[in-house]
């Protein structure tokens, strides 16, 4: 393996900031980080580019700095996709066994034949997630190659995503001289991160706060069940705060992270912080419980929105090991407290696990999903097996197949 191929780059382009992970391989699987470039996100909105050159030169930086710490220089990315167009949608394929024994071949037509639905003219389609596999009405397989069986079901979870929406994320990445490796759902690529296998089998719900947007995926008996997007972020809470202290957005964001709680509760009466003021008027002392007043009724109105999601997935009732909320508003001060209020569920935080280098850096859940696309690279870069769309024989074939489909239209 050269060393080209031991370098693996996370590029995590949110609405608020762009994070830029770089890992290497060694010789026993492990990665090590080896840099971490990140800079605020200037040209997006609830997960979606608005402004390419802003967005552009918030990605430049972000490589540039992790180029710098890592020493080496990036010409291949996975990149995180998110927003309000993202679907998801389960769907089940059946075909006949060729020989009387399934192989890779028979699995590859039962997968094509589970993604033969309708889509919207103007999605393509993300990820083919398979959750279980059906021989001769025995379910629950999850590795079917090799068992004997005339009848092979798969039942999978489809994700979708908005043509332009992507294409403006490669272009971005392109005009930056990067080439996207593979693009993943942000929810997918968390969960890499910061989910135990145990957690995936026993039921588990991960909810990704991030700036714009709030994603949610359901994983049961190891495979993911549901996906969805909640339109309210980390922004929300800011522009909350701008409203109601009268302040300027750079300065609700710091007051946010550094006096920030979304419980009253927690929050003394006597505590007093300092609210900078706009043009040229002096600070004025606030209570914090103020803050917490704001943020509280948005955090639980995004809760609510949460929980009726899971209950409208019908898997609510299953999560035997409750919920993980991770993402960089997660820090938030009560917000695994008032989660296990309101879902009446074992809630923690979602930190970035299995990683070696710079852990304590990259052990913030802000940067769940940049490394949750680096071992998600590592993953499936191991692996033949992944079913994703009609490629050729590799991996790295069939992700680039996959890539180059969004701008199959163009020519």
């Amino acid at each position: 393996m050269s060393k080209h191929e031991q370098i693996f780059v996370g590029l995590d382009i949110g609405t608020s900031k762009i994070a830029c992970v770089v890992a290497e391989a060694g010789p026993d699987g492990r990665l090590d980080v080896i840099g971490i470039g990140t800079h605020p996100s200037r040209g997006l909105r609830k997960g979606v580019v608005v402004n390419i050159e802003s967005t552009v030169e918030s990605i430049r930086l972000a490589v540039e700095e992790a180029e710098l710490m890592a020493g080496i220089e990036i010409k291949s990315v996975f990149t995180g996709i998110a927003g309000s167009h993202i679907r998801g949608y389960n769907s089940h394929g059946v075909v006949a066994t060729k020989g009387g024994e399934v192989t890779s071949e028979d699995v590859d037509r039962v997968v094509d034949a589970a993604r033969a639905m309708k889509i919207p003219a103007d999605q393509k389609i993300l990820h083919i997630l398979p959750q279980e596999y059906i021989i001769d009405a025995q379910d629950g397989i999850r590795e079917p190659i090799g068992m004997s069986g005339v009848r092979l079901e798969v039942k999978v979870h489809i994700v979708t995503g908005a043509v332009s929406s992507a294409q403006n994320i490669i272009k971005c990445c392109n005009r930056c001289g990067l080439d996207v490796a593979d693009m993943v759902l942000e929810q997918v690529a968390s969960s890499e991160a910061v989910l135990a296998q145990d957690e995936k089998d026993i039921g588990v719900a991960l909810v990704d706060i991030g700036g714009g947007t709030s994603d949610i995926a359901v994983f049961l008996d190891g495979a993911i069940r549901h996906t969805a997007v909640i339109p309210i972020g980390g922004d929300h809470l800011t522009n909350d705060l701008v409203v109601g202290l009268r302040t300027s957005a750079r300065e609700a964001d710091h007051l946010k992270r550094k006096y920030g709680a979304c419980m009253v509760s927690m929050v003394s009466p006597d505590e007093q912080i300092e609210i900078p003021s706009v043009g040229g008027r002096p600070p004025r002392p606030m209570p914090r419980q103020v803050m917490a007043q704001i943020l509280e009724p948005r955090v639980e109105e995004l809760y609510e929105l949460v929980k009726a999601e899971l209950t409208r997935s019908g898997y609510q009732e299953l999560l035997a090991a409750g919920l993980v909320i991770t993402g960089g508003s997660s820090l938030l001060e009560g917000m695994v407290e008032l989660a296990e209020e309101i879902f009446d569920m074992p809630v923690r935080m979602g930190r970035p696990d299995g990683v070696g280098g710079l852990v304590d850096v990259v052990s913030s859940p802000m940067y769940a999903t940049g490394v949750g696309l680096i071992r998600y690279g590592h993953n499936y870069r191991q692996t033949s097996s992944v079913a994703v769309g009609r490629g050729g024989p590799s991996v790295l074939g069939r992700m680039w197949g996959k890539v180059r489909q969004w701008f199959g239209d163009e020519g």
